[in-house]
């Protein structure tokens, strides 16, 4: 097995940091389920489309959600699910 880098780790940093905000929390858990228009996510969120839109685009440059578009929607999927497994562990956490 190979050692691994600073590099290495800094790239795992910088997914760990496009989940590091509640509305993104809650946006993968929710495509967990299913793939997801971002209408629906807007109104799961509470928040204008343009603020889903760029949570939206910092998870996809992660590589953590994918979009394609149907009709005038893009409809986003999770592309990393075990990422969730994380999330998962630190809700078990007390502050």
């Amino acid at each position: 097995m190979k050692a691994r880098t600073k590099n290495d780790y800094a790239a795992q940093a910088s997914i760990i940091k496009a989940m590091a905000h509640p509305t993104r929390l809650l946006i993968l858990n929710s495509l967990r389920k299913k793939e997801t228009c971002v209408c629906e996510l807007r109104d799961l969120v509470g928040d204008d489309i343009s603020t889903v839109s760029k949570h939206l685009l910092v998870l996809k440059n992660a590589g953590l959600v994918a979009a394609r578009r149907e009709g005038n929607w893009l409809r986003y999927r999770l592309l990393c699910p075990c990422v969730l497994n994380f999330a998962d562990c630190l809700a078990g956490l007390k502050k």
